[in-house]
């Protein structure tokens, strides 16, 4: 568990320092790259939220999915 949260801490770090870099390197200014540096990782976690409960209801539920979407799976099954 430790191991998890050094990396995830050493993984934030670096999320950080590359949006305020590339923040930075679009806008020229201190202030917004680091606003912009910090907000953006909230919203992914938000985003992400949502992401992930819609990948649990689509295993949960029969249709069109997102894991098909991305495998490229037409829903043919092999005969047995």
């Amino acid at each position: 568990m430790t191991r998890d949260l050094t990396k995830t801490a050493s993984f934030l770090s670096l999320h950080l320092m590359v949006g305020f870099g590339v923040a930075y390197a679009f806008t020229g200014s201190l202030a917004l790259a680091g606003g912009i540096a910090l907000v953006e990782p909230l919203v992914n976690a938000v985003v992400f939220f949502f992401h992930e409960r819609a990948w649990k209801r689509d295993v949960e539920r029969d249709g069109l999915s997102l894991s098909r979407l991305v495998t490229h799976d037409h829903g043919v099954r092999a005969a047995a």
